[in-house]
C-alpha cells in the first residue's frame, strides 16, 4: 500500500441531532475532534468532505483541510467519491479510509488498524468490529452485526452484515464499526454498482459489495467508539473527552 488518504464525510442535516458536526464538545465542534483523532492516527493526509461552509471554516481554523461537496448526496460513500475526485484526481492515493464524522472519541490506533487487512491483495475493503459485551446489544437492530470467520489473529472475513442476532449458537457476536478502508479501484467499482437486494432489505450499504462478490475483511479491536446520534450520546461524548483532559 502506498500513501493512504483519510476522508471524513460530514453533513449538517441530521434529524435526531440537528447541526451535529458543529455540536460543542469541550470547547470545540465535534467534527474538529474527529479530525484530530484521524490526524493522530498518522496514516496519511486527512480531509473533511462536507456540504457546509461552517464545517470547512471550523476545520481550517485549526489548520486542517476540508472540501465542499454537493448537499444532495444520498450516502456518505457518494460524498466520499466526489471528494476524492476533487482532492486526488490523478489517483495518487490507492487506499481511501472513510472515518465517520460522528466518532469524536475514537482511538486513533484503531483507525490505523482498519487498513491492515489490505496487506492481503485478495481483500477489496477493510473494516473493524468488536465483540459485543452488553446483552441488550445482541438484540438491538441498531447494532449491526458482522458475521464472518477467522482468517488470522484478530481478523475476520465478512460473510454477511445484519441487524438481526446472528450467527446462531454458542460463541461471540461481533458489533460492526462503520469505518472502512477501500482500495481505490474497489471504491470505484462499489460506487458503480446498483443498490443490492439485501442492502435494500437490511438498509446496510456494505451488503452491496458482498452481493457483488467483493471481499471485506475486518480487524477485531477492543475499543468500541461512541457514535453520536442523539443528545444523550452527545452528553456521553462530552463526559468521555472531559475525563481524558482531566487525566
Amino acid at each position: 500500500m502506498s500513501d493512504p488518504l483519510v476522508l471524513i464525510p460530514a453533513r449538517m442535516a441530521a434529524t435526531r441531532l440537528p447541526n451535529k458536526p458543529m455540536a460543542d464538545i469541550a470547547g470545540e465542534p465535534m467534527i474538529v475532534h474527529v479530525w484530530r483523532r484521524a490526524v493522530e492516527a498518522g496514516i496519511g493526509p486527512v480531509v473533511v468532505a462536507t456540504d457546509a461552509v461552517e464545517i470547512v471554516e471550523a476545520i481550517e481554523r485549526v489548520g486542517g483541510l476540508a472540501t465542499l461537496t454537493r448537499a444532495d448526496h444520498p450516502s456518505g460513500s457518494d460524498r466520499l467519491a466526489e471528494a476524492l475526485d476533487i482532492i486526488d484526481p490523478q489517483g495518487n492515493h490507492d487506499v481511501v479510509v472513510n472515518v465517520q464524522g460522528d466518532l469524536p472519541t475514537i482511538d486513533p490506533a484503531i483507525i490505523g488498524a482498519a487498513i491492515t487487512p489490505l496487506a492481503d491483495r485478495a481483500v477489496d475493503i477493510a473494516t473493524l468490529c468488536a465483540i459485543i459485551t452488553r446483552e441488550e446489544e445482541r438484540h438491538d437492530p441498531n447494532v449491526v452485526k458482522l458475521v464472518g470467520h477467522h482468517v488470522g489473529p484478530n481478523r475476520l472475513r465478512a460473510l454477511y452484515f445484519t441487524r438481526a442476532q446472528a450467527p446462531w449458537g454458542e460463541g461471540p457476536l461481533f458489533h460492526h464499526i462503520g469505518l472502512y478502508a477501500y482500495r481505490r479501484r474497489a471504491l470505484t467499482r462499489f460506487m458503480a454498482l446498483p443498490p443490492g437486494e439485501l442492502e435494500t432489505r437490511e438498509k446496510l450499504e456494505q451488503l452491496r459489495a458482498l452481493e457483488a462478490g467483493m471481499r471485506i475483511d475486518a480487524t477485531i479491536v477492543d475499543d468500541l467508539p461512541l457514535g453520536v446520534d442523539t443528545p444523550a450520546d452527545l452528553e456521553r461524548a462530552r463526559a468521555v473527552l472531559l475525563a481524558r483532559r482531566l487525566n
